[in-house]
């Protein structure tokens, strides 16, 4: 099993949402956090004022799929999120040892 976490552009959460739905992808946990990248922020002008605006609103999705679907999951996020300009996200994928579903005790496999 493998956990899925991407770093999106907020505007990009419904079609990404749809897309990993298409794939099969039942159940995600969504956060909104905020960083930067290469993108470094911007500057903005507030009643005259400028100010550097450091940290940009993201929103990380957390996945977690079965080995087999982990290519398909990671296409379908790529496809809907890239807009091909700066601050599009990224992708990390690493390894998930267990899992169990409280309510009914169920594990691993069984417990997406």
């Amino acid at each position: 099993m493998k956990k899925i976490e991407a770093i999106i552009k907020p505007f990009k959460l419904d079609e990404v949402r749809e897309a990993l739905s298409e794939v099969g992808v039942t159940g995600l946990t969504v956060t909104e956090v905020k960083g930067f990248g290469r993108q470094k922020g911007h500057t903005e002008l507030y009643r005259g004022a400028e100010y550097v605006v450091d940290f940009l609103p993201k929103i990380k999705l957390e996945i977690v799929v079965a080995e087999t679907v982990v290519d398909t999951a990671i296409e379908a996020i790529v496809k809907a999120a890239r807009t091909g300009k700066i601050g599009d996200g990224k992708i990390f994928v690493t390894s998930v040892e267990q899992i169990v579903r409280i309510r009914t005790g169920e594990t691993n496999e069984a417990a997406i």
